[in-house]
C-alpha cells in the first residue's frame, strides 16, 4: 500500500518580510498574492502566491520564537516545506506511522486556508520537511 499523494501543493518560503519579498514576487515575476493570513498557533503570517496547479507560501514570523524565526535565524530565508496534497491526512499520517517513518505530528492541524496539515520529520525523508496537507 502506498499514500496516495495527489501534487504539490504548495513550497513554504520563509521570509523575514512578506512585503518585502512581494516585490520580488509580484513586483519582478508578475505573480500575484491571494491575501495574507495570520496562523496565531504557527506565530506566523502566511501568504500566498498561485503558480500553476501548485503554490508558493511566504512564512513571516510574528515572534522571535517562533518555529519560522528559528529557522531564519538558523539556516537563512529560503524554501522551509514541501507540502504534498492527499485526500486522507489521518490515514496518510497511520500509514506513515505503520512503515516506521518518524513524525512531528501524530494528529493533524489546522493550517492556513483552512486545510488540516502534518509534518513528517526531516530524519525521515533525508532533510526534506515534508507537509502533508487535506483541503
Amino acid at each position: 500500500m502506498s499514500i496516495d499523494l495527489k501534487k504539490i501543493d504548495h513550497v513554504g518560503i520563509a521570509v523575514k518580510s512578506i512585503e518585502e519579498s512581494l516585490k520580488f514576487y509580484e513586483g519582478v515575476l508578475g505573480l500575484k498574492c491571494t491575501g495574507t493570513e495570520e496562523v496565531k498557533s504557527q506565530k506566523v503570517i502566511t501568504a500566498f502566491i498561485p503558480l500553476g496547479e501548485s503554490e508558493l507560501e511566504l512564512l513571516e514570523p510574528t515572534s522571535e520564537d517562533s518555529p519560522i524565526a528559528k529557522f531564519i535565524e538558523k539556516k537563512r530565508e529560503g524554501i522551509q516545506h514541501i507540502a504534498v496534497r492527499v485526500d486522507n491526512v489521518e490515514a496518510a499520517l497511520e500509514e506513515l506511522k505503520e512503515k516506521g517513518i518518524r513524525l512531528i505530528d501524530e494528529k493533524p492541524r489546522d493550517g492556513a486556508g483552512g486545510a488540516k496539515i502534518a509534518f513528517v520529520h526531516p530524519k525521515s525523508t533525508k532533510g526534506v520537511l515534508l507537509e502533508l496537507c487535506q483541503r
